[in-house]
């Protein structure tokens, strides 16, 4: 029996120009490049220029992903971009893609569930792709976390950064076994209870931007399980075991939670793709980063099966499986 699969056929990335190092926190903080890497593993991170929105981001990296799958704009069924700091309150920073791409046919929309949120535009795609309302979908993470940062609280404005990643999705023809590229299970899951330990203290009700704030013992404590958790969910629905990833592709949130993470499942760190070090926690963008990094340095490749997870304020977490 033939089943409807949505497969990645293009990849693509973009960084804002604008590199920190963590020395340079030393100059306004009570830290050190030390501290920083101990306590996350994160070396740099990248900051959006002055008057650069997160649309601006996710464009010149829905570009490189389109070039990558040899899709032309007007060739997509729809746009899903996963951010928590859109341009605007409204127009949705998806349909300011759209218009700067040129793409004047279908649709496009954002999604909002902070460092889960593009495992959430993926399992939406998905969806769409597989109920036949898409043929090809163009799925962004993007992100400008310096524009929430309290610059005065060493304990959260050193770790995120900003930045952008994309994927063209496209159904194609599978068995229906696990043997078939693209998309093989998604879960996702949310708890409500736990958002005071990941929020923004500001929002268009309140009438402010707000800051970042987040007790960063207790995020961890839930990141580990949870994301180990759904990560085993996603491969038993296809009854598939961790030990039958080529890799994992986690949330570049920090290394501790990463190394954790695989430890939980049972794999070894030559297993998972890390690029926290270089981009920091670029929320819902840093999951298609690493995607994007890992298969221009020949980690990933065609073939490979993967899982992918993400956890974030919410709490929200979840996870893909899929075969690249």
């Amino acid at each position: 029996m033939t089943t409807t699969r949505a497969t990645v056929i293009g990849v693509g990335h973009y960084l804002p120009d604008r590199i920190v190092e963590n020395a340079e926190f030393e100059k306004t903080l009570d830290t050190s490049d030390e501290w920083i890497r101990a306590r996350s593993g994160i070396e740099r991170r990248h900051f959006a220029a002055e008057g650069q929105g997160t649309s601006d981001l996710a464009t010149r990296a829905a570009r490189a992903a389109l070039k990558d799958a040899g899709v032309a704009p007007d060739e997509l069924d729809a746009i899903i971009l996963a951010t928590s700091t859109a341009d605007l309150t409204f127009p949705s920073a998806a349909t300011m893609v759209q218009a700067e791409l040129g793409m004047t046919k279908g649709y496009a929309f954002d999604v909002q569930a902070v460092c889960a949120g593009f495992i959430y535009a993926l399992a939406n795609a998905n969806a769409l792709i597989v109920s036949g309302q898409a043929r090809r979908v163009l799925v962004i993470g993007a992100e400008t976390f310096s524009r929430i940062m309290d610059w005065t609280d060493r304990s959260t404005c050193v770790l995120f950064g900003d930045g952008a990643g994309a994927l063209v999705l496209e159904a194609t023809d599978g068995t229906g076994s696990n043997e078939d590229r693209g998309i093989l299970s998604t879960d996702l899951n949310s708890d409500g209870r736990f958002r005071d330990i990941l929020y923004v203290d500001g929002g268009v009700s309140t009438q402010s931007t707000g800051h970042l704030r987040m007790q960063g013992k207790e995020v961890f404590r839930h990141a580990v399980e949870k994301l180990a958790s759904t990560a085993t969910t996603a491969l038993n629905k296809i009854g598939m075991t961790a030990d039958q990833l080529d890799w994992v592709v986690p949330h570049q949130a920090n290394i501790r939670i990463i190394q954790g993470t695989a430890k939980k499942l049972g794999l070894p760190m030559e297993r998972v793709v890390v690029t926290v070090q270089d981009h920091g926690n670029t929320s819902a963008a840093s999951i298609p980063l690493a995607l994007s990094v890992g298969k221009a340095k020949g980690q990933i490749r065609e073939g490979d099966v993967l899982v992918t997870e993400a956890i974030g304020g919410g709490l929200a977490w979840g996870s893909v499986v899929l075969r690249w």
